[in-house]
């Protein structure tokens, strides 16, 4: 998200479908009320906006989407109008993030079996890019999906300034400390974790999903 947004060409939209899934399911997130009071529930609401034409000057919007958001009976042909990536990660890494921010995890609440429904339901696959391979060739991986986006790479896509966007949700306080430290990407490295017992079943219970993902994987 960051690295699009450092393209003066272009606008980001962070988790547009963010409020609509805390409003249909009522789970509980941190800063419920105001991520709902933020956006708009309705998906159709959504969608028009971001179908919208874009601001003058703006050629490219990158809108960031967590696939655990759209509802599992949803009709996805919406989805289709737009040009599709798929972002992986170990499950193991994506429990123990999500964990720092909120005690409860299940396999639902992380999106990776969702992004299956995504590869199979798309009838071009997208590219899906796996974030260790990504960290390990940034820059290749960003010139691949400009050049797969007919748009030009610009250097300003690897690094950016620390701090808070405007662009950022109202729940970037909750999730998004690292975020807001970045100044660019981090070199890959591999990662240690400690899950609890209920969570590390939770990451192997996505495994399956995320295995299925990573052989589909962009190899650059």
């Amino acid at each position: 998200m960051r690295a699009w947004e450092n393209r003066p060409d272009t606008v980001v939209v962070d988790e547009p479908l963010y409020a609509a899934y805390l409003a249909r399911t009522g789970i509980d997130h941190p800063g419920r009320d105001a991520v709902i009071a933020s956006q708009p529930t309705d998906l159709d609401e959504v969608v028009r906006s971001l179908q919208a034409p874009l601001p003058e000057g703006v050629e490219v919007q990158y809108a960031k989407h967590m696939t655990h958001h759209l509802d599992k009976d949803s009709d996805l042909a919406w989805t289709r109008a737009f040009r599709n990536v798929l972002l992986i990660r170990d499950p193991a890494e994506v429990v123990a993030s999500y964990v720092r921010s909120r005690e409860s995890c299940e396999p639902e609440d992380i999106g990776i079996v969702q992004q299956v429904r995504l590869l199979e339901a798309w009838p071009d696959a997208p590219p899906v890019i796996d974030s260790g391979d990504f960290l390990r060739a940034p820059e290749t991986y960003l010139r691949w999906l400009c050049a797969w986006l007919g748009i030009e790479f610009d250097n300003r896509m690897l690094s950016w300034p620390a701090g808070p966007r405007s662009s950022d949700g109202v729940w970037a306080p909750y999730w998004y400390d690292a975020v807001w430290a970045s100044t660019g990407f981090e070199p890959w490295r591999p990662r240690t974790v400690d899950l609890s017992p209920h969570d590390a079943r939770v990451a192997d219970a996505c495994r399956p999903a995320y295995e299925t993902l990573r052989a589909a994987r962009l190899r650059l």
